[in-house]
């Protein structure tokens, strides 16, 4: 028989509301919901392998085709330095960290869109969408680190006990792509333009960041200004934990954390605040 108004407990009704706080960040639901996160993270990772002939090859044989063309253009042709290190290898060690923060903001900020149904009909916390989309691409930065590892196999090159930070760097490169994410996935659901401005300036900030040149080449006068940009310390981080061939500049990266520290929070308030609307609008 279906209960009477008089015969529901209270311990029958939930009672869904926003916060009144914008720095109410709902961990305690976050984690309430983590096993909704893995799902979510595993449905997109299925996703993307679904009906592929390369399949999981398609991680390798991106970042080792960039690697053939950087090699080639800018340590060839233009003879940009590479702080001793043999071109190919300090260029793939900094395209592992930038196709994942590349790939985590592209989905991340069109996640809340590209899962428009699931927000509509169910309730959940909304971060876990963005986060979900940012901690997929760890698969594929998985195999690209074998073959990196093949790579350094070739040169004869061997990791040093640096290797032990680099679960801290790709830490921080997560951080700072699920930061942005934050700030630009509710922007996106209001105005689409997002979806095709970020592509654009990915590309541009990989220009801006120490990808094909070392940070020394960079004027001393505008490191400071430099390590505004959080993807400078982490991409500096993977050179130092992962070839060891010089001591990296840790005032650059302690700079980098510090503002990715920021923009999260920033970005956490904001989703916060976007999200009392998001599921009317979207």
């Amino acid at each position: 028989m279906p209960q009477t108004l008089s015969s529901i407990t209270t311990t029958d009704v939930i009672l869904i509301q926003p916060s009144r706080s914008l720095f109410d960040l709902e961990l305690r639901a976050i984690w309430r919901h983590r096993e909704l996160l893995y799902f979510l993270a595993w449905r997109d990772v299925k996703v993307r392998y679904k009906q592929t002939v390369l399949g999981a090859g398609w991680a390798i044989l991106q970042p080792v085709m960039t690697m053939l063309v950087f090699t080639l253009v800018f340590g060839k042709l233009a003879k940009i330095p590479s702080d001793g290190i043999p071109y190919p290898v300090f260029a793939f060690a900094a395209l592992l960290p930038w196709n994942f923060f590349a790939q985590a903001l592209s989905r991340s900020a069109g996640s809340l869109v590209g899962n428009a149904g699931l927000i509509t009909k169910v309730y959940f916390p909304r971060v876990l969408i963005p986060l979900a989309s940012t901690a997929m691409p760890a698969v594929d930065f998985s195999f690209s680190l074998l073959a990196l590892a093949g790579l350094m196999i070739w040169y004869r090159m061997t990791p040093s006990w640096n290797l032990l930070a680099l679960p801290l760097f790709l830490l921080l490169a997560l951080l700072t792509a699920l930061a942005l994410g934050l700030l630009l996935s509710p922007i996106n659901v209001r105005y689409r333009d997002v979806a095709y401005a970020v592509p654009f300036v990915v590309q541009l900030w990989m220009y801006a960041s120490p990808v094909v040149y070392p940070v020394s080449l960079v004027p001393e006068a505008w490191r400071s200004l430099y390590s505004l940009n959080p993807m400078v310390g982490v991409i500096e981080g993977f050179r130092w934990s992962l070839l060891a061939a010089h001591k990296p500049d840790f005032e650059l990266m302690v700079m980098s954390a510090a503002v990715v520290t920021c923009l999260l929070f920033c970005g956490l308030v904001w989703f916060r605040w976007m999200d009392r609307t998001s599921a009317d609008v979207i």
